[in-house]
């Protein structure tokens, strides 16, 4: 063995040493082609809650046979041999992933697998030229509207791109506040067409950042954008069959023609305004946590915290040990997931093997894909025969309940007065599962206090609770989330007829088709739209992309058919929409037990999907014409 080998090997050796053992078992069998490794003794043993699961499970001593067979087979690979099942078919593909997370993904699952590997595309769709003089107005530079522009320069679209700040990024480049981070991992929370070397399972806002801010430059997307620039208006000429959007930018007032617009706004860019009595009386900081101050040094300070969703969550562990004092308003307590994986780094070997193995790198993403996406679809579920419905919806539900609380109980030590406060009374999943950094232990410390009431009041530096009860502060943060029933709030759209689109949705009830089509306006399609949002976990992005991939099949057949304008009919949107809200009666989000940011003032829930990934990966895999109404030119028509 040459001395450059022997270090490869070592190398290698070193990296397997980490890597995770149910990935390993799959390179085993597609390089090798010996589906042995499926079988016991080698078959990993299901993983409690969100852990990796790294030794399956297993002996060290079956531990150490795997790892050294797929040591060999990776060098082997290395050295030009070609995987021995280079395309497992769809039935193997559900079988291989069965394995590696010890339980049965859905029937049918095999198809999406296989578009993670890379061995099958999602869309269905034929690309068409786009006519001559096309243009399209993506308006957003988040984690969507750098995807839409992305595919839409690909294909040769003319592409502008509208940002309101001086970067892309979203609600990462405007949430700066301490300990700002993904609760999804970041194998999937990024995108299929852009890989990147992470140094943390879940990273923290500004590798978040860097990473979306890289692509979009990666992909030259700066030629096409226009920043400082806010949209106000985009308005639908019925004449002319193009849209005209007005913004206001570093040159003052704009009008933009485009014949297409694809709004990427986002849900969660909208803070809420707080409704507090006396807040302007306040004489400290005082703020919501998307506009955290730079440079607030919070050191020596009395902090009061109002909520404790992600934010909050977040936050409040991360400063804990610099405040003088930390008071937490949270009427409503929230479940918590245990996230051992908080705060870690990949080890070296592992980043290696996702950068140099990209099967390794495959088949991470899929685990993750499973665990964080769809693993507990169904246990969100209401059984109408379950006799416990104040408490869970089904027995798998309450199977969640009991860990979760043995969980929060354990974390609180000796503080067990405080169970009472921070568990729920509602099922787990009623809300967004937010990841657990060392809430419970932050609320038992004796330097934090928790009042489980509102802040009713501030009469300046003194915060007066629901009960009457006064405290002091120096620094006022305000967690209390977003504005996200009224989508697409930050601008006025007016489609056929001059209808404008809030009217339609009456303020706070927006639907769409796919939540990306809405009947009366044509050639606008929105991304992350009504009822496409995660609530029981996963990565959105892979959400973006589908709907992206689902928009270009809808200018397709727009090309296709020498249109100049595309709607989706009523009926179908109608229907739709009818299937969503009868999903939604049968799921957790319309437990009548609590609220949630999901739905809207009347209850009807607006931000979240009830299907499954898989579900609406085949929705948008193809757009069929015959859900759609086409306006053709006078002289296309007669032609």
């Amino acid at each position: 063995m040459t001395d450059a080998a022997s270090a490869d090997r070592a190398r290698f050796a070193a990296a397997v040493a980490d890597a995770n053992i149910p990935v390993l078992l799959m390179l085993l069998v597609q390089m090798t082609g010996d589906l042995r490794w499926m079988q016991a003794p080698y078959r990993p043993r299901r993983a409690i809650g969100l852990d990796d699961n790294d030794d399956g499970g297993l002996p060290p001593g079956i531990q150490s046979e795997i790892r050294d067979a797929a040591l060999d087979a990776i060098l082997t690979w290395r050295a030009g041999r070609p995987l021995a099942i280079a395309e497992p078919d769809p039935a193997l593909l559900e079988e291989m992933l069965a394995c590696a997370m010890a339980e049965r993904p859905p029937e049918g699952y095999g198809e999406i697998i296989a578009e993670g590997l890379g061995l099958a595309r999602h869309s269905l769709s034929e690309p068409v030229p786009a006519p001559e003089g096309f243009r399209v107005i993506v308006i957003g530079g988040g984690a969507s509207g750098i995807c839409a522009a992305i595919r839409l320069r690909e294909r040769g679209i003319a592409t502008t791109l509208i940002e309101k700040n001086d970067d892309y990024g979203g609600t990462w480049l405007e949430n700066r506040y301490p300990a700002a981070g993904v609760d999804t991992p970041n194998a999937i929370y990024a995108y299929s067409f852009a890989p990147h070397d992470w140094t943390r399972p879940f990273a923290l806002r500004d590798e978040i950042h860097g990473y979306l801010s890289g692509v979009a430059r990666d992909f030259r997307l700066p030629e096409i954008t226009r920043f400082g620039t806010t949209v106000t208006r985009a308005d639908w000429d019925e004449g002319a069959r193009i849209w005209r959007v007005e913004a206001e930018g570093p040159d003052g007032r704009e009008v933009l023609e485009a014949e297409a617009v694809i709004s990427c706004v986002g849900v969660l860019n909208i803070p809420k305004t707080p409704t507090i009595p006396g807040l302007d009386s306040f004489p400290g900081p005082a703020f919501h946590t998307a506009r955290w101050p730079e440079g607030l040094d919070v050191t020596g300070k009395r902090v009061a915290v109002v909520g404790n969703g992600a934010s909050a969550m977040q936050v409040v562990p991360a400063i804990a040990e610099r405040t003088e004092h930390l008071t937490v308003y949270a009427r409503s307590p929230q479940w918590a997931a245990p996230f051992p994986q908080f705060g870690r780094e990949i080890p070296e070997g592992v980043r290696m093997l996702l950068r140099e193995v990209p099967l390794y790198r495959a088949w991470h993403r899929q685990r993750m894909t499973w665990t964080f996406n769809d693993r507990v679809h169904g246990s969100l579920q209401k059984d109408p025969d379950w006799p416990h419905p104040d408490r869970a919806l089904n027995a798998s539900n309450d199977a969640h309940r009991r860990h979760f609380e043995d969980y929060v109980r354990a974390e609180l030590g000796e503080r067990q007065d405080l169970a009472p406060l921070v568990i729920p009374t509602y099922p787990p999943f009623g809300k967004r599962m937010l990841m657990d950094n060392g809430w419970f232990r932050t609320m038992a410390r004796p330097d934090v206090t928790l009042v489980a009431d509102r802040l009713a009041e501030v009469d300046g530096a003194e915060l007066v609770a629901g009960d009457g009860a006064r405290r002091e502060a120096d620094v006022l943060v305000l967690a209390i989330g977003f504005v996200t029933a009224r989508m697409l709030g930050n601008y006025q759209v007016t489609g056929r007829g001059g209808r404008l689109l809030s009217e339609v949705w009456d303020d706070d009830d927006p639907r769409a088709y796919l939540g990306t089509t809405v009947p009366g306006f044509p050639n606008f399609f929105m991304l992350l739209g009504p009822n496409v949002g995660l609530g029981h976990g996963g990565s959105i992005i892979a959400n973006v992309e589908m709907q992206t991939d689902y928009v270009l099949a809808l200018l397709d057949a727009l090309f296709a058919r020498r249109a100049e304008a595309i709607e989706v009919r009523e009926d179908v949107h109608d229907a739709y929409n009818a299937r969503v809200d009868a999903a939604h009666e049968k799921m957790v989000w319309t437990h009548p037990g609590m609220t949630n940011w999901y739905r809207n003032d009347r209850g009807r829930v607006v931000a979240l999907t009830p299907w499954r990934n898989d579900d609406f990966w085949r929705m948008t895999r193809k757009a069929d014409p015959d859900d759609y109404v086409f306006d053709r030119a006078p002289a296309e028509a007669a032609r």
